[in-house]
Formats: structure tokens, C-alpha cells, sequence
């Protein structure tokens, strides 16, 4: 591609809006032409981040019309139900969109009903959705229009035990997968929970059961498996950091699973990839490595007392876990260096 791809951030005042700016920003073949925000529309962008003084870049009106004459990209960073508005007219003008909502990731309508509480918005959409997770769809992301980036939570969850499974070194059953959050997770707003002096000193887990991540990460995970379906025990926590998701995942593992089995399936799946570092067997992945980075970490352990599988992944929950695999998915769709923006 010679010409740079034109790329209009929707919903751009908040965590994900202000990493989308950061990444594309030193993006070689981006330019952003709109950043949307309702409330703030007309101001300069540093008005809101003031990391960007200087830049000559304003929040404008969401007029899909407007916006969608000027750009080839569109990413959504907006609530789920809101994305959808926003998606259809933009895929009907021809632009390629990247939502970091959830409002195209489940392939099933009666799971989005069932954890987002409403109907599905446009379920006509769900069978030209690729899910946004490249180490898993790079072939079917080189040729979609429209990308459900994958959540940050099912992230980090689903590349570490998808080779597990589908080497069947791992039972689909039983599996537990405990994660925990920075509060950047819980989106830029004021609201009691995420205020300093409640989330500082202290860790605590928060919807144990039935959170919205759960269908995503067992949808994922029986495509891996090669099963019709899988249960799982997902329990997320929210720590006292900005950023960063680290997830310790227990597998009960198959009949002839060893360490070295694990540790080699794993890097015959991701050897090559960028973006994935799979760490020397009985090293746990470590938050403090992937900060600010698109890439997931992943350590690996075999338990013979009880014949476990112990899995550690991190990310970062603002780039890996959203922005960056948004920009990794467009680079990949328009035939672009892969890792362009993102190193």
C-alpha cells in the first residue's frame, strides 16, 4: 500500500481513544482525520489529554456521513449497543471498521442477549464479523470489512490455552481462569469504585459470576478445542495499577501432558510471532514486562501433585487488550508491516 491509510477514531476521549492517539500518532502509514467525542467536540484533543499540547488535532461531532467521506478506517472505541450505530452506516460507505466493543464478538445471539440484557442490535452483522484476535484469524482479518477486536480479559486468556486444547495436552473441562485487572479497565469515568482511595492497597474480585467476558473466552476456547461447547470458571479481580491484565489459568491436563509437551506446543503456535513471548518453562509472566507494549507474555508450569496445567499471561489491558490489536488487525487488513505503530 503507498498511499497512508485514513483512520477516524470513534469515541476517542477515553482510556482506549487517548492509546489509539498515542500508537497512531507514530504510525508510518496512518493518518488520523477525525477523533469523535460528543461532549467535548470543538476542543482541541490536549484539552483532554494533555500529553498532546501542541497537537493540532480537535474532537469533532460523530457524523458518520461527514467522517466516513474522508477516512478508509474507522475504530470504535464506544460502549456495546452505541458501536453498533455507528457501524453499520460506516460499513455501508464502504469504510473498514474495527470495533473494541463487544457488539460483534459473540457468534451467538441468545449469549448477547443473555449477558448484555437487550436484543442484539444488528445481528444481520455477526456472520461478516471476524473476531479481532490476529494470532488466531490472520487469514480471515486479510480480507473482512468489519473486525470484533477481541476484549482484553479473553486475551489473555484465550492465546495462552488455545494450543493447549486443540494439541488436546488439556481437558476442556474444569478449567479456571483468574485474572487481574489495572482500573483503566473499568473505563475513564467517575464512579466511587475506581476512585484512588478505594482501589489503592487493595485487590478484590468482582463479578465471579456471569461477567460479560465469560461467553467470549468459552466461545474461543471450544473453537480451539474442537468441542461444541465449554463451561468455565472466570474470576476477575481489580488491582491497584493503571494498567495491565495478568491471568493465572488452571487446566487439568490429558493423559501423557508433560512440561516439555506444553512448553513445545506453545512455541510451535507462536514462535514466530511478534508479539507473543513465551517465557523458559517455570518462569511466571510478570505485568512489569509488557507495560505499554502490544505484546502478550506467557509462562507455563505442569503441577504432577495434581496433575495440572498452570498458565500465566499478561498484558497490557489499554494496548495488546485493545488499541494495539485494533491497529494489529488494520495493518493486517490493508497488507501493511504487521507491527507498523506498535513497536
Amino acid at each position: 500500500m503507498d498511499k497512508k491509510i485514513r483512520v477516524a477514531i470513534f469515541g476517542a476521549s477515553g482510556y482506549a481513544g487517548e492509546e489509539l492517539l498515542r500508537l497512531l500518532l507514530r504510525h508510518p502509514m496512518a493518518e488520523i482525520v477525525a477523533v469523535t467525542s460528543r461532549k467535548n467536540a470543538g476542543e482541541p484533543v490536549s484539552s483532554v489529554f494533555p500529553r498532546f499540547t501542541g497537537l493540532k488535532l480537535h474532537f469533532v461531532e460523530p457524523d458518520v456521513q461527514k467522517i466516513s467521506a474522508i477516512c478508509d478506517a474507522a475504530i470504535l472505541a464506544l460502549p456495546h449497543g452505541l458501536a453498533t450505530e455507528y457501524a453499520v452506516p460506516l460499513l455501508e460507505a464502504g469504510v473498514k471498521v474495527f470495533d473494541i466493543s463487544a457488539d460483534f464478538r459473540l457468534r451467538s445471539t441468545a449469549k448477547y442477549k443473555e449477558y448484555y440484557k437487550v436484543d442484539h442490535p444488528a445481528p444481520q452483522l455477526l456472520s461478516r464479523a471476524v473476531y479481532g484476535l490476529p494470532e488466531r484469524y490472520r487469514e480471515e482479518l486479510k480480507r473482512c470489512d468489519l473486525v470484533a477486536c477481541a476484549g482484553c480479559y479473553p486475551t489473555s486468556s484465550i492465546l495462552p490455552t488455545a494450543p493447549l486444547l486443540a494439541a488436546k495436552l488439556v481437558k476442556p473441562t474444569n478449567v479456571v481462569v483468574c485474572s487481574c485487572s489495572g482500573v483503566t479497565g473499568a473505563g475513564r469515568k467517575v464512579d466511587l469504585p475506581y476512585i484512588f482511595p478505594e482501589c489503592n492497597e487493595s485487590l478484590k474480585a468482582y463479578g465471579v459470576v456471569g461477567h460479560r467476558h465469560l461467553p467470549e473466552i468459552e466461545q474461543e476456547m471450544a473453537v480451539a478445542a474442537g468441542v461444541p461447547e465449554m463451561k468455565i470458571n472466570f474470576i476477575p479481580h481489580l488491582a491497584p495499577m493503571n494498567r495491565c491484565i495478568n491471568s493465572t489459568i488452571l487446566l487439568d491436563a490429558e493423559e501423557g501432558c508433560t512440561l516439555e509437551k506444553v512448553g513445545e506446543a506453545l512455541e510451535k503456535a507462536y514462535g514466530n510471532e511478534e508479539f507473543i513471548r513465551i517465557l523458559p518453562a517455570k518462569r511466571p509472566a510478570d505485568t512489569k514486562y509488557v507495560f505499554m507494549t502490544n505484546c502478550c507474555e506467557i509462562g507455563y508450569n505442569f503441577d504432577a501433585h495434581t496433575n495440572k496445567v498452570i498458565i500465566t499471561s499478561v498484558i497490557d489491558n489499554l494496548t495488546k487488550g485493545a488499541a494495539g490489536q485494533a491497529i494489529q488487525c488494520m495493518n493486517i487488513r490493508f497488507g501493511i508491516d504487521e507491527g507498523a505503530g506498535l513497536r
